[in-house]
């Protein structure tokens, strides 16, 4: 709906939607310019007129195809300076520092409806993305930084129950009695500054990382005062000896760059998994369901599809919050194999449904439940595992680049399936998801085979784990390294 909107107002890549109709009317009806020979001796006229059409078509598909991808190429370009900007400046300065970009945002989102909308709206999108690129890496760092071990999965699915909460309040605000409307759509898109301004004064209450304080920066008093303020508590012994085994560590690691994370041997696998984890997110044909929800309703024959799509957003959030229970008992590794499993399952009776729609008019509610279910699957797992798993994984030496890394690796896929799903599915048709299927299934079986589980560990055991399971193949007859590796390669 919001497009639509969005559509009847202003400019298309310079052109006047006014002027585009007008020509179209005046190609169509007019007798002045045009010779009056019937369309069957002579269809130079309809032609002209059914390619005009076309071209203000493919201008529109172009102005959104441009819109999506250059906010993914806003994440690209910072999901590189998060980690670095957070190391430079401290972890609550860099997000003060990264909430200014969002007043720039609201400003060009603000003169949407006076101005010319096309380009307000990319240029809007691409700062957004470049906010959205430093984020992803921030948020995720400061929380495993400043949770205790025992809470660092639960805290750290904060940053995923964050984004899903924002995508439901949008969903809830765009409906068309709300603000999807031609009155007040262009104040919908600049409502992203209400949470960021109220980010930015709730920061004034939060301590900086203990973690970074004590280990980039050397403030040993400034970090015990900040882990005194997170606990709650004067003892602060475990925290503290922990921290100093990580200081000696990142001594011996300094200046870990990115190259280090590919060519020390120590860091393979654990960048390996990161970016496997990040691709099977974004490849696993979820942003098909958030970019293109109300359609795919509208293609299954669901009579408010507008209403389906908050739905959506309802069951996205709500298995966020069962996510956040279950993490701790079940663990990361068992709970992102269940969620790819049922997304695979999903997948195929999505298609199924599509396919057989023409033959059983039936098949909409099985498509409707499979997209229900779909999102419910990947909130389960592999929607917020990869986000906070990257900064577990890896000790404070290599933090910034890994989440740098990882970030760009989950950016770049983004836009690869933003730019290129037009044509997949243009391509595919109802068989799309089939697709999807497929590569949910070979990033599972990654999973399976090469992720261990790191549920309740240190750093350090983390690392011993992925160390050990490095050196399983030169000692084939060690039985039980760790419960994790029973599906270990074998030798």
């Amino acid at each position: 709906m919001g497009d639509k909107i969005i559509e009847s107002h202003g400019y298309v890549l310079d052109v006047p939607l006014d002027e585009q109709k007008a020509t179209h009317s005046i190609t169509v009806n007019s007798t002045e310019a045009l010779p009056t020979i019937p369309d069957q001796i002579n269809p130079i006229p309809k032609l002209w007129a059914e390619e005009e059409s076309m071209a203000s078509v493919l201008l529109i598909t172009m102005r959104w195809t441009l819109t999506a991808c250059t906010f993914t190429m806003g994440g690209i370009i910072t999901s590189f300076f998060g980690g670095w900007l957070g190391d430079k400046i401290g972890r609550i300065k860099a997000l003060w520092v990264t909430n200014c970009l969002v007043l720039l945002e609201l400003l060009l989102m603000g003169l949407l409806k006076f101005g010319p909308s096309d380009i307000l709206i990319i240029s809007g999108r691409g700062i957004s993305g470049l906010y959205c690129g430093l984020i992803s890496g921030l948020v995720p760092m400061y929380i495993s930084e400043i949770t205790p071990t025992s809470l660092r999965g639960t805290l750290g699915t904060c940053h995923q129950l964050g984004i899903v909460t924002g995508i439901l309040t949008s969903q809830i605000f765009s409906l068309h009695f709300i603000l999807g409307n031609q009155d007040l759509w262009h104040v919908l898109l600049g409502l992203s500054a209400v949470p960021t301004v109220l980010q930015s004064l709730l920061l004034f209450f939060c301590p900086e990382s203990p973690r970074y304080l004590y280990i980039k920066v050397d403030q040993e008093v400034k970090a015990k005062d900040s882990l005194r303020r997170l606990r709650g508590s004067d003892d602060i012994t475990k925290d503290i000896t922990e921290m100093r085994r990580e200081k000696e560590e990142a001594s011996r690691e300094q200046d870990d760059s990115i190259i280090k994370l590919f060519k020390k041997s120590s860091y393979r696998k654990p960048i390996l998994v990161a970016l496997m984890l990040h691709m099977a997110q974004q490849f696993s044909g979820i942003n098909v369901i958030f970019y293109y929800s109300t359609r795919l309703f509208q293609t299954a024959g669901i009579s408010q599809p507008d209403y389906a799509t908050v739905g959506v957003g309802i069951f996205n959030t709500v298995f966020t919050v069962l996510f956040v229970f279950l993490l701790e008992k079940a663990g990361r590794r068992f709970l992102f194999l269940i969620g790819m499993s049922g997304m695979f399952f999903c997948a195929i009776f999505m298609s199924l449904g599509l396919v057989l729609l023409d033959k059983f008019a039936w098949m909409s509610y099985v498509t409707m439940t499979a997209i229900f279910l779909f999102v419910s699957f990947f909130e389960i797992g592999p929607g917020p595992i990869p986000w906070f798993i990257v900064a577990e994984i890896f000790s404070q030496g290599a933090h910034p680049a890994a989440l740098a890394v990882a970030a760009f690796s989950n950016w770049t896929c983004n836009f690869i399936v933003a730019l290129s799903l037009p044509y997949i599915a243009d391509f595919c048709g109802p068989y799309l998801f089939l697709v999807f299927a497929g590569m949910v299934l070979l990033f599972a079986l990654f999973t399976f085979f090469k992720v261990p589980e790191i549920k309740g560990k240190s750093f350090e055991e983390i690392a011993a784990v992925f160390q050990k399971n490095g050196n399983s193949s030169q000692r084939p007859n060690t039985d039980v390294e760790m419960k994790f590796l029973e599906a270990t390669e074998t030798v």
